[in-house]
């Protein structure tokens, strides 16, 4: 174990989960939630289009899916002390960019610093990261960050909401660039220690050593795994994104399918509740199956417009909280701990990707064939992953069985 773990294991985990607990609320609450709150008054204030301007976190997700694999090695290498401290700094000069934009590309150059941001600097690196520090022993501190980070979009939005109001979207960018390096940084690197770089013969005789460690089908187990996450990922962006349009598609207005909205966090929060009381209790790959089966449950009752929706955002969201949380636990389980960083940042990859072009999909779908047909497709998608999950589950019965 290195300096860097054995520093931070110093911290109580309770200060160290906090710490990058309020970073992640502000990294989500600037990137993934930022278009729901600034898109309408940016647009009002400089006429560029909608869609270009919800496409800035598009080019984000797009630039931390490209970057996720050397965030990765980076960690792996030196642990997570350097990648996090470019997060904070990436994510201010990107706000303080799109704060200054005086045209649309300008503006969608700033994306990308802020996606170099999301990507040193949201779940995936931070779990990798954690899986650096505590080893085997992350599972629970990656279900308890989730838990902060659900909380992301119910403390920005009013935030954000807020700010807007009272001193402009502009200065609202600068406030929380500022956030970000007065606060997120300050305690990012209290609590995250730094490594020593490895020496060569050292590093070498470890990768001799991991070979011999290998899981049988571990590459095909790593495929499967990485597009379960990926079909996951994509699912929920378009869900997230046009949740409104699906529950006026089944006959709600629209005061009622933004209260009908307001429950999706908390069915988030309240799932990963229950995976931080009873998920030692179980393999990850049950949280998986778990998730699967939850979205596509919420989304059959959608398709069929059956039974209440709030039983199906209340199912779905469920199941999409706890996605994240599988996210990481299950790769870090199947895998092991040494070599988590580098396999979390080649996993990232493809899901990242995904998930920034889905709601432009998504979209493209609903203006092609309607909202009735684009739930049916995610339905079926959903219903597909519930089966790869299967399979997953039946290809790793031997390994199961010998941690149980």
């Amino acid at each position: 174990m290195g300096t860097q773990a054995l520093g931070t294991l110093a911290i109580d985990r309770r200060v160290v989960i906090t710490a990058l607990g309020i970073a992640q609320i502000l990294a989500w609450g600037t990137s993934f939630y930022f278009p729901a709150v600034f898109a309408e008054p940016i647009r009002a204030a400089t006429g560029w289009s909608l869609g270009w301007i919800v496409g800035g976190t598009s080019i984000g997700l797009l630039v931390a899916g490209l970057i996720s694999p050397q965030v990765g090695r980076i960690i792996d290498r030196y642990g997570g002390r350097p990648v996090l401290l470019a997060s904070s700094l990436f994510y201010a000069a990107g706000l303080i960019g799109v704060g200054l934009a005086p045209s649309l590309p300008f503006y969608l150059i700033a994306w990308g610093l802020i996606g170099i941001g999301m990507g040193t600097g949201l779940y995936d690196a931070v779990f990798a990261a954690l899986g650096r520090i505590y080893g085997t022993a992350a599972r629970q501190p990656i279900t308890n960050l989730t838990l902060f980070g659900g909380f992301a979009s119910t403390i920005c939005w009013p935030l954000s909401a807020f700010m807007i109001e009272h001193v402009g979207w502009r200065t609202a960018c600068f406030a929380y660039a500022a956030l970000h390096l007065l606060i997120a940084l300050p305690l990012q690197m209290s609590v995250i220690r730094g490594a020593p770089p490895p020496q060569a013969d050292a590093h070498k005789a470890e990768g001799d050593r991991l070979d011999t460690q290998r899981i049988h089908n571990e590459s095909l187990i790593f495929g499967l795994l990485a597009l379960v996450l990926s079909i996951a990922a994509g699912i929920g962006s378009i869900v997230v994104v046009h949740l409104l349009i699906f529950l006026q598609a089944r006959g709600v207005d629209f005061a009622l399918a933004v209260s009908l909205g307001t429950l999706f966090g908390p069915a988030q929060v309240g799932a990963r509740v229950v995976e931080r009381l009873f998920g030692n209790r179980y393999h990850p790959i049950w949280t998986m199956i778990a998730c699967c089966t939850l979205m596509a449950a919420g989304l059959l009752l959608l398709a069929g417009d059956i039974g209440p929706l709030l039983l199906m955002i209340l199912l779905y969201g469920a199941g999409y909280g706890i996605s994240w949380v599988g996210r990481g636990t299950l790769p870090l389980a199947l895998f092991g701990p040494v070599r988590f960083p580098r396999l979390m940042g080649k996993l990232a990859f493809p899901s990242l990707i995904v998930q920034a072009l889905s709601p432009s999909a998504g979209a493209l779908l609903i203006e092609a064939s309607g909202a009735d047909l684009t739930i049916g497709v995610l339905t079926v998608l959903a219903l597909g992953n519930v089966a790869l999950i299967g399979v997953l589950w039946l290809m790793c019965r031997t390994q199961l069985a010998a941690d149980a």
